[in-house]
């Protein structure tokens, strides 16, 4: 899997607790061709993560480095880390019988304003609940909150 090779270590030690609590985690499936907005998705019933490996590369202008070594991909990087941030909050959310873990009024404040077009998005393509969501965007930029609470509810 490609999107691998794009992970801190601290996400590989996410995407490891992923596979122990049960889940499958995949790429590039049909799913990421039918909406070419998305970079990643959790299924519920299949305890399945997709990572859209592809989407992001092309929404972050990825260039191989081999063809154009000056070029930074950080930012897809930054984005498919993110991406698997996010479902596995959603994983979190799942073993806590499908409930949020924080305040959603708290939440809220912490959520970036650049994050709000994206939550639309979300909500309204998705099967996923505002409050869900929202937390899912906040903690997609704290991976060892999203590491530990993979370890507390799900483990």
């Amino acid at each position: 899997m490609e999107f691998i090779l794009f992970l801190s270590k601290l996400d590989k030690e996410i995407l490891d607790l992923l596979i122990k609590a049960n889940y499958i985690v995949e790429e590039n499936k049909i799913e990421c061709l039918i909406n070419k907005k998305i970079k990643g998705l959790h299924n519920f019933e299949e305890k399945k993560i997709i990572i859209c490996t592809e989407n992001a590369k092309r929404k972050t202008n990825y260039r191989n480095k081999m063809r154009e070594p000056n070029k930074d991909n950080f930012k897809t990087e930054r984005a498919i880390r993110k991406a698997l941030r996010h479902e596995a909050t959603h994983v979190v959310q799942k073993c806590n019988n499908n409930k949020i873990l924080g305040d959603i009024k708290k939440l809220e404040s912490k959520l970036h304003p650049t994050k709000r077009e994206a939550l639309v998005f979300s909500t309204s393509n998705f099967s996923g609940t505002y409050a869900k969501e929202v937390e899912a965007y906040v903690l997609e930029d704290k991976p060892k909150k999203v590491k530990n609470l993979i370890k507390k509810y799900c483990l």
